[in-house]
Formats: C-alpha cells, sequence, structure tokens
C-alpha cells in the first residue's frame, strides 16, 4: 500500500493567504527551516494505479499536478484519471471544496458519513458533480466498506468511526449551545486496510480528544496520522489570530497532559506522523523547541509529497 501526503496543513494552508504571523513570515522569506505546506489530503493505492483521496482540500488541483501518480496519462484516451474515488472525514471546507476541482464529467465516487453527504446536498454548487457519473455513497460507521469508483474495485476496504470532535464552524447552529449542534458523524477517522496485503492504517485529521474508544482502536497501529492543528490549546490566542482555544475549535493539542503525544505514548503505534498543523503551531519551525520534543517523542510532522509504504 502507498500513501502519498498530499497536504499537511490545517485551513488556510502555510503560508495562510492573509496572515503575517511570525510562521508565515518566515517561510514567505525563506528562512532556513520552514517549508510551505497545502491544506490536509493524503491520496492511497493498494495498486500504485487506482487512487483513494482522502479528504479534497481547496488545494487539490495544485496537489495534483504536483503529484505525477494522480495526474491524467498520455496513453489513457483524451479524459482519464486515476483518482476512482475520494473519501471525507468531516464537513470542513478543507476536507470538502477540492470536490470543485473534480468537475469535469470524470467518473469517481464520493464516501461519506451521512452527516456529511446531507451538507453537501444542502449546497447546490455541488450540484457540479453529475451524480449520474460521480455517485455518493454512504460511509456507515462501524463497517468495512469496500472503495470502489469509475466501475473499479480499488482493492481499499474503509472502517469509518466517530471521533470526539466539532461540526464546522460555518454549520454551528448557536454558540451558546454545549456542543454547537455537532452530532454523531461530524468528525469520523478511518481505518485504511489492503486485505492483498494485510496492511491498514488510522487516519484521523481532526479529534478533540483520545478517549478510551479511540484509544483502545489505535492500540498496536503501524501506522497513525493523526490531528496536529495546535501544538497548545491557547496558542491562537496568545499570538493574537483568534480569540479561541484549540478545544472551542474541536481539535487536540499535540503538548500537555491531555495532548496527543502522551495519550498515544502508552499505545504501541509504530509510526506516527502529524498532519492538520494550523500555520500558528511552532512545530512548523524546524529548528525549535517544540520541534525537537515532538521528534523526541516519536512524532513526524507531515510534509507535502511524503510518501509511506506498508
Amino acid at each position: 500500500m502507498l500513501i502519498r501526503i498530499l497536504g499537511a496543513a490545517a485551513g488556510g494552508g502555510f503560508p495562510q493567504w492573509n496572515c503575517s504571523c511570525r510562521n508565515c513570515a518566515d517561510v514567505r522569506a525563506g528562512k532556513p527551516g520552514f517549508r510551505a505546506r497545502t491544506q490536509c489530503s493524503l491520496a492511497v493505492s493498494a495498486n500504485g494505479s487506482d487512487w483513494v483521496l482522502l479528504n479534497t482540500a481547496p488545494d487539490l488541483r495544485q496537489q495534483i499536478n504536483e503529484t505525477p501518480e494522480l495526474g491524467a496519462r498520455a496513453d489513457g484516451g483524451l479524459r482519464n484519471s486515476p483518482i476512482k474515488a475520494a473519501v471525507l472525514t468531516g464537513g470542513d471546507v478543507d476536507f470538502i471544496a477540492g470536490l470543485l476541482n473534480l468537475r469535469e464529467l470524470q467518473p469517481f465516487s464520493v464516501y461519506g458519513s451521512a452527516r456529511v453527504l446531507a451538507t453537501l446536498a444542502d449546497n447546490s454548487v455541488f450540484n457540479v458533480l453529475d451524480s449520474s457519473v460521480v455517485p455518493r455513497r454512504e460511509l456507515p460507521l462501524g463497517t468495512a466498506t469496500p472503495i470502489e469508483g469509475g466501475g473499479r474495485d480499488t482493492g481499499l476496504v474503509v472502517e469509518a468511526f466517530a471521533v470526539p470532535g466539532k461540526i464546522a464552524l460555518y454549520l454551528e447552529s448557536g454558540a451558546s449551545s454545549d456542543n454547537y449542534g455537532s452530532r454523531e458523524g461530524d468528525a469520523i477517522g478511518l481505518k485504511v486496510s489492503a486485505p492483498a496485503s494485510g496492511k491498514s492504517f488510522f487516519y484521523v485529521p481532526g479529534c478533540a480528544v483520545v478517549d478510551p474508544e479511540l484509544a483502545d482502536r489505535l492500540k498496536g497501529a503501524a501506522l497513525v496520522f493523526f490531528d496536529g492543528t495546535l501544538y497548545t490549546d491557547e496558542e491562537m490566542i496568545r499570538q493574537g489570530l483568534m480569540q479561541k482555544t484549540g478545544q472551542r475549535m474541536g481539535h487536540i493539542s499535540i503538548s500537555g497532559p491531555e495532548g496527543s503525544i502522551d495519550a498515544l505514548a502508552p499505545l504501541g503505534v509504530k509510526r506516527k506522523i502529524y498532519v492538520h498543523i494550523n500555520n500558528s503551531n511552532p512545530v512548523l519551525d524546524e529548528n525549535s523547541p517544540e520541534r525537537r520534543a515532538t521528534e523526541a517523542a516519536g512524532w513526524e510532522v507531515g510534509l507535502d509529497g511524503m510518501e509511506i509504504r506498508l
């Protein structure tokens, strides 16, 4: 199984178009130790020819152009694509907006929870993906679902499961609500398997807390891609970027006694990679003490173009 990180940044990318925080300013200036990233998405293939996208970032056209394996093939006819399906883990703009890049009557399938598919159905702009060409298929929670698209079996099976999280900001039903309108299926994680090889990994790009159920799922995993949005819960407030904590946004922090480093430390995960990294996060500075602490704890910081083989 081949996995490519198409984008490792959180919403807005790195640098963010309208941000002059220290990190964004340093990456624009070409300061050593800083590398730009597009918004969070993975591509995975069981056979090296048929590819499945895990989330579709607004940067998807750029990501495809920078990944030769995802481009149209010279010997494949005038219109062709190796992208056979897209699996969505939430309704956030940075997870679904990239679908609009795939609107050229190219057959593939879109998979998502009932909640996410309802979000697509409620916004008529997504009708540019003709349902007779691009079917939308529900990804039921707790069920191993073979992924198909363009008339092909991709050789991949995905099991979706609910994780603690929050509904997308633009769908919040009221600031006074305890959970802002969130329900099961708004944030999901994925177990992606290739039955032919017996290999599997987990993809959890958005998560508010590692509860006992999630910890039990991840125990002993070969590979986990995990939410690395913030290093500390209040870093965006301290930097003057936003008056919201990570918890308010539905994201666990990397550090601290309730952070993901400590939460996953006893689980025996063989390889751990952070994705969905916000531009405020000091781990984006390869020379920072926070980056050294993260790597010393056995984690990698995801980077666009990173390739992993299982």
